[in-house]
C-alpha cells in the first residue's frame, strides 16, 4: 500500500497531467499535426494574455512546491516559465513560440521525472539482527550443555 506523501504526490501530477494538457495541448488545429491549449489562446491578447499565461503557468510551481520539489528542479521550472513569458512577448513570434515552447508540459514532465526517482528509490536493507543470533546461539548452547549433562 502507498504511502500518504506518495499518494499526495500521485494526486498533484495526476492534476498537472489534466492542467497542462489544457493549457498547452488541448486543441488540434484542423488539417495538421499541431496541438494548441488555452494558454496560447489567451496568449493573442497583446501583453495581459502573456501575464495571464505566467499567472497560470506559476500554478505548476506551487504544486511543485507542495510535491516538495528541490530546489533545483523548482529553479527549472522558474527558468521554463522565464522562458515562456519573454518569448511570448516577442510580437507575431511570440504566439508562435507560444504553441511550440509548451512550458506547462515541460514542467510537469521535469516534476514527474523528480518524483519518479524519488519514489523509486529503494529503502535501506534491514540491519543483520545481531541480537537475534546472539539469543539463538545462547539458548543451543544451552540445549548442547543440557544434553552433554543428561547424556
Amino acid at each position: 500500500m502507498p504511502k500518504a506523501s506518495e499518494a499526495r504526490q500521485r494526486a498533484i501530477l495526476a492534476r498537472l497531467d489534466k492542467f497542462s494538457r489544457f493549457t498547452d495541448n488541448s486543441m488540434g488545429i484542423p488539417f495538421t499535426r499541431v496541438r494548441i491549449g488555452a494558454e496560447s489562446i489567451i496568449g493573442l491578447l497583446p501583453v495581459v494574455g502573456d501575464a495571464a499565461g505566467l499567472v497560470l503557468s506559476g500554478y505548476v510551481l506551487v504544486e511543485a512546491h507542495r510535491a516538495g520539489a528541490s530546489k533545483d528542479v523548482k529553479l527549472r521550472i522558474l527558468r521554463n516559465i522565464g522562458l515562456d513569458f519573454v518569448g511570448g512577448l516577442l510580437p507575431v513570434v511570440g504566439d508562435a513560440f507560444d504553441v511550440v515552447y509548451k512550458a506547462n508540459i515541460r514542467n510537469t514532465r521535469l516534476l514527474r521525472n523528480y518524483l519518479e526517482t524519488q519514489l523509486a528509490v529503494e529503502p535501506p536493507p534491514p540491519s543483520f539482527p545481531w541480537m537475534a543470533v546472539l539469543w539463538l546461539s545462547i539458548l543451543l548452547g544451552a540445549i548442547a550443555g543440557g544434553l552433554t549433562l543428561v547424556f
